[in-house]
């Protein structure tokens, strides 16, 4: 499981990073929704249960107390730097 994580904390910075830059508040939380829906059907080629967190990770950044917590976070588990 931790092999599985140190693949996808990186694409998780990214994504958690582009939504912040340039991603408007609404339509963040919007992209985070069809992330998590499209994670529930993970099995699916192109589809991962990857985007299950990332999604979440998107909709928490329009969410003020969490927004700063998950930026940090992100960057924790990624190794560091954007």
């Amino acid at each position: 499981m931790h092999a599985i994580w140190r693949r996808v904390a990186p694409i998780m910075q990214r994504i958690v990073h582009w939504g912040d830059r340039r991603v408007p508040w609404g339509v963040r939380s919007l992209i985070g929704l069809l992330f998590v829906v499209g994670g529930v059907v993970g099995f699916l080629p192109i589809l991962g249960f990857w985007m299950v967190p990332a999604g979440l990770a998107l909709i928490a950044l329009d969410v003020p107390p969490l927004r700063r917590r998950v930026l940090a976070w992100v960057d924790r588990q990624a190794g560091g730097g954007a």
